[in-house]
């Protein structure tokens, strides 16, 4: 429910829109403009008023009627948008590098993967891990061989795969150049393949 310290924080420039809403959450909880004049002791005619935009709220009007229809402040008042950019990270598990694209918070990770070019004549031998998740990339520059169970992939710039992270499976950059891709997967994936800390931040 509101309280006054509550009510205290509402930005002038919200209260524009305050009127619609309240009518909105009124026909939502089923109540007339008598009952909620009963119940907040302001007339009707003021109710309408200020629903129809032809009255301007003010908070000693706005936190009766909140209280009344059991509104919180952030249901009535439009919050302001957060800064939806990403504070870039990037993380280095020995020449593997995870930059991020996308909040901490976020109930996927996404990273932006470049795995290192492999030296002339070296051939790696594959270690696939397994975890809880599903993982999906999208390959941007180079070719990634993907290692999946029993099948030994090679995808291209413009390929995507997707798999259950259960299955045994290893990536590595394949041909001359090193591999980027784009890479999605669970906050379980992430604490699987982030295993050092952070190398750099950028603005």
């Amino acid at each position: 429910m509101l309280n006054q310290q509550e009510s205290d924080t509402v930005p002038d420039e919200s209260l524009a829109v305050i009127g619609p809403r309240l009518k909105s959450w009124r026909e939502k909880r089923s109540m007339t403009l008598a009952e909620l004049s009963a119940a907040t002791g302001i007339s009707s005619s003021t109710l309408s008023r200020l629903e129809a935009g032809k009255r301007a709220p003010n908070l000693e009007l706005v936190v009766p009627i909140a209280r009344a229809l059991r509104l919180e402040l952030d249901d009535i008042v439009p919050r302001k948008a957060p800064d939806p950019r990403v504070a870039r990270t990037t993380t280095r598990t020995g020449e593997t590098s995870y930059e991020t694209l996308s909040a901490h918070s976020s109930p996927v990770q996404t990273y932006k993967v470049t795995l290192p070019a492999k030296p002339a004549g070296v051939t790696e031998s594959p270690d696939p891990k397994v975890h809880d998740g599903q993982e999906w990339l999208y390959v941007l520059s180079g070719r990634l061989r993907l290692v999946l169970g029993e099948q030994d992939i090679t995808l291209g710039p413009g390929e995507a795969a997707e798999f259950d992270t259960r299955i045994p499976h290893w990536m590595s950059a394949a041909g001359a150049g090193p591999a980027e891709f784009l890479s999605i997967f669970s906050k379980e994936g992430k604490r699987i393949h982030l295993r050092a800390r952070p190398a750099g931040r950028e603005r």
